[in-house]
């Protein structure tokens, strides 16, 4: 079992789609699957009852709903000589209440023994991601089972399994004796925090493999975060509490960081790929109504010119999310009719990107997480290697 990675929490999973009968049993308040092999699999042959926790994943909620309970695994004819009939029931909760026919369930098996039970909205971004990380393929009215490989967790698989209340990010100690005689102790400015990550970070090639390049960063230095991180937040508990408030400010402000940092660092290993491809551009220009685009191309005072073509302006705004946030983008900008918004978000429904192109909206992904889109998603988005050639070829035309 490799450190770091998915197999360190998850023994393995269990998917399928929801009929009508399994996501409303009628005339019952219970759910109850036939134990057929993906179950077997996941679940062995002896009778089991293990804590659960449900979540239903919807992305209209603000937050996922969570419910505790339990599920049993039992051979329904255990005492019969030759014949078995395995079933998996469950009671119904509020998260199992929420579930609709055609909506992926997905059975996780935790190293603890304990379950995880995920229910994700029908055609939702939810359902992508998790058939995505779970590397699934769309597992239609029957069962699939897959063991859980010993595949690296890193900086956007975190930001999905975050969601479901799970931690599992290597930490990289090499380096924390390095870290702590350079900022003493402290976290430094995430600028200059990046900017360490890429200096240790080895074997990348930000011209030759830009997205690559760019989710090596990220992932390095998500490590080298957790592992400064840990250890302030250690000496910290030390130290101790004087009363609830403080110990749940301090809880708040270990949560903020990682939120506002890892936004500034997808943007702060950006802006060096740029740089390293020689592309003219701006960060955090000024637009109209003191809007401030992520990246301008070729920059703010080409913007402001009159003269200056309006086809050569681009702007590319950096969220490593999206939700319904994507649509800020549109407001930035207003002689640049072709918005362009890199994300780290996979699987992001047809529902939003057919309303992003409706919006002229070009969305761009670093390539591994393609996949994780529909084939026609896919020949529509650009990686970050395609938006940096569409840079250049504007830009060869006048500079």
């Amino acid at each position: 079992m490799k450190k770091g990675a998915l197999s360190e929490y998850f023994e393995g999973v269990a998917a399928k789609y929801l009929s009508a009968v399994e996501a409303h049993p009628e005339n019952s308040n219970q759910h109850e699957f036939n134990g057929v092999t993906a179950l077997k699999n996941l679940l062995g042959q002896n009778r089991l009852t293990a804590n659960t926790d449900f979540i239903y994943l919807d992305d209209e909620a603000d937050a996922a709903e969570r419910s505790e309970g339990f599920l049993t695994w039992y051979d329904a004819r255990e005492r019969h000589p030759t014949r078995t009939e395995y079933r998996l029931y469950f009671p119904s909760n509020t998260v199992t209440d929420l579930a609709s026919e055609n909506d992926l369930i997905l059975f996780g098996k935790k190293r603890t023994g304990d379950l995880l039970v995920l229910i994700a909205k029908a055609g939702s971004t939810s359902e992508n991601q998790l058939l995505w990380l779970f590397d699934l393929s769309s597992p239609g009215k029957e069962t699939l089972f897959k063991e859980v490989e010993d595949s690296n967790v890193g900086f956007v698989e975190q930001t999905i399994l975050e969601h479901l209340g799970v931690d599992i990010v290597d930490t990289d100690d090499q380096y924390l004796e390095l870290m702590l005689e350079q900022y003493g102790g402290l976290f430094p400015k995430t600028k200059i925090f990046s900017a360490f990550a890429r200096k240790t970070c080895e074997e990348v090639a930000p011209i030759d493999a830009p997205d690559a390049t760019l989710i090596e960063w990220l992932n390095h230095e998500e490590r080298l975060f957790r592992c400064l991180e840990r250890y302030i937040v250690e000496q910290r508990l030390q130290t101790g509490f004087d009363d609830v408030d403080s110990f749940i400010s301090f809880s708040l402000s270990v949560h903020n960081r990682r939120k506002s940092r890892a936004g500034h660092s997808l943007e702060n290993h950006l802006e060096q790929i740029l740089i390293d491809n020689q592309l003219q551009f701006e960060r955090g220009a000024k637009t109209e109504n003191r809007s401030k685009p992520d990246f301008l191309f070729p920059g703010q005072q080409a913007y402001n010119r009159t003269d200056f073509p309006q086809t050569l302006l681009t702007m590319l705004g950096v969220k490593t999310s999206c939700k319904d946030r994507w649509r800020q983008v549109l407001a930035e900008a207003d002689k640049i009719p072709q918005k362009h918004l890199l994300t780290l978000e996979p699987g992001i429904s047809n529902n939003q990107t057919e309303e992003m192109q409706a919006q002229s909206l070009q969305l761009v992904v670093p390539e591994m997480i393609f996949s994780s889109y529909g084939n026609k998603q896919q020949e529509w988005l650009l990686n970050v290697q395609d938006f940096i050639l569409y840079i250049k070829e504007k830009q060869a035309n006048y500079f």
